[in-house]
């Protein structure tokens, strides 16, 4: 299925892409509402993608970040669609951090590449709805 199109939309609020230590336990404010909330362990780090507003003081973390979600559900056999969207990105120059669940695809852009992001992917044939046109719940 590569070079297939999809149906993407900007989550409403900023995120924050935080670093911690490896092996500890995860930090109740990362799981503090917003649209969107990941915990990644390694065995060298853990990373979080949260609420910006939730993140504490001190924490070390990147903010302004913006999440484009790809409509789901899709298939985990599904090829290509990352790399539909990731490409295109990538000839406009705006960098991606990408979240992935079960359902879906999440692409966090700088908010100041927001608007450069969004015409890229239309360019591409991916449909992009602005912040609060749609329900969240996908």
């Amino acid at each position: 299925m590569a070079g297939r199109t999809v149906t993407c939309s900007i989550l409403g609020e900023p995120l924050a892409v935080c670093r911690l230590a490896a092996g500890i336990a995860i930090p109740d404010w990362s799981m503090r509402g917003g649209p969107l909330a990941s915990v990644t362990t390694t065995p060298d780090e853990m990373s979080i993608v949260c609420s910006e507003s939730a993140v504490p003081d001190g924490v070390r973390c990147e903010r302004g970040w913006r999440a484009i979600k790809v409509d789901g559900p899709l298939d985990c056999n599904e090829t290509g669609i990352l790399a539909s969207l990731a490409v295109p990105l990538a000839d406009a120059n705006v960098s991606l951090f990408a979240v992935s669940t079960f359902d879906t695809d999440y692409l966090l852009v700088k908010e100041e590449a927001l608007d450069a992001a969004r015409s890229a992917l239309t360019r591409a044939g991916h449909t992009v709805d602005p912040p609060g046109s749609r329900p969240i719940d996908g």
